[in-house]
């Protein structure tokens, strides 16, 4: 089989929205499909992808170079060893031609999204859901081959958000309608008000919860070293799920201060990119992998195939996948929590909207999800996104 055709577009999820660092009034995310000469049941098989929220569309880096790589490329050096799909590993080499070393954050989005459609074409053309194929590629080298990839997946409903007008009621009623959704664990922004203005919302939420094992919070990478340790040692009688990125991503040294006086577990690694940015942190950031969390999303971060070397870092190091539960919220990452065997996955409740959630009808039962048992990611079956596809195809 070959590549016929990569089209993409770039598509609006604006929002009014903030978070302690940035609103979303002018978010974008970029859609792709990758067209094959593959026709089953008369209809030509299509790799979709798109990038997660809280990074921009990357339409000039797809469109000015790696789209015509993957286009030029000899169709024999992609394909798989049996010849019945494009090969996502080899397409990843091909698309990253003559790219230097470093440079994550921008370049990575715009392979995490060919990335994913490349996956999402190739478990089409062999008549698997993605999560089964993916077990069945990477299981041997992760460790995991023996066993059957379990289809239940725990899920969290990420929300909090400061909006205007929103008050502490109705972050109530936000989070209320999370639980009587089927959700049993939350996550809510903390770091865009005062300490003492924060810990009303976090108590507010709380007395929504059995305990404070059900709540998470996200500052979004915005404190100092000071306020960051000022927020742990606030935090700590609460004895909440996880304190989320406390600052900059890439300050390890706060990091590791934050790790050393905190009393609830620390999760990070939305916004680092790269195997070696993950090396960098669990080698100086100061986690437990027993008790921390990395949240390293593979649509930003250069796609499956990059997110695999990641979890070849963790295991040098000591750390296990199931210590991972992916940024981003939406159907690509709830496949690979399956296949890859993490600890689950994030969701964004009707926000962040047709890209965030998962397919029409699956249900939130007892704060856990089900991918369908259809080939590929199951783009299909979320009406509204598949309309986009759609929309980019006619």
């Amino acid at each position: 089989m070959r590549i016929t055709e990569i089209r993409q577009t770039t598509v609006p999820i604006r929002s009014d929205m903030k978070n302690a660092y940035i609103s979303f009034s002018e978010m974008t995310v970029s859609l792709v499909a990758v067209v094959s000469d593959v026709v089953r049941d008369g209809r030509t098989l299509v790799g979709f992808g798109f990038n997660s929220n809280g990074r921009y569309s990357q339409a000039g880096i797809l469109s000015d170079r790696m789209i015509p790589r993957l286009l030029n490329a000899n169709s024999a050096d992609l394909a798989s060893q049996d010849g019945t799909y494009v090969d996502p590993r080899k397409a990843w080499q091909a698309m990253m031609l003559n790219e230097k070393p470093g440079g994550h954050g921008e370049r990575s989005v715009a392979a995490g999204v060919l990335d994913m459609a490349l996956w999402d074409l190739a478990s089409k053309c062999v008549d698997m859901p993605l999560y089964q194929f993916i077990r069945k590629a990477f299981g041997p080298e992760l460790g995991i081959s023996g066993e059957e990839p379990s289809n239940r997946i725990f899920v969290y409903a990420a929300g909090g958000y400061y909006d205007a007008g929103k008050g502490i009621a109705g972050l109530k009623d936000e989070m209320k309608s999370y639980l009587d959704s089927g959700y049993t664990t939350l996550k809510m922004k903390i770091g865009g008000a005062t300490l003492s203005e924060d810990l009303r919302r976090i108590e507010a939420v709380l007395s929504l919860l059995p305990s404070g094992e059900h709540l998470a919070v996200d500052a979004n990478g915005r404190f100092d070293r000071a306020q960051a340790v000022e927020y742990a040692f606030a935090l700590a009688p609460y004895r909440l799920k996880w304190y989320e990125e406390p600052g900059d991503p890439l300050d390890f040294e706060v990091n590791k201060a934050v790790c050393a006086q905190s009393a609830i577990p620390i999760a990070t690694g939305e916004n680092i990119f790269s195997h070696q940015d993950v090396r960098n942190l669990l080698r100086y950031g100061g986690m437990n992998p027993e008790t921390d969390f990395l949240q390293m999303d593979p649509a930003l971060s250069y796609g499956l195939t990059e997110y695999v070397r990641m979890l070849h870092v963790l295991l040098e190091q000591g750390w296990s996948p199931s210590r991972c539960i992916p940024h981003g919220g939406h159907q690509f990452g709830l496949q690979l929590s399956a296949g890859l065997g993490l600890y689950g996955n994030e969701s964004y409740p009707g926000i962040f909207k047709p890209f965030g959630g998962f397919a029409d009808g699956v249900k939130v039962e007892d704060g856990t999800v089900r991918n369908p048992n259809l080939p590929g990611i199951g783009i299909e079956q979320k009406a509204e996104l598949y309309e986009l596809c759609r929309e980019l195809l006619a």
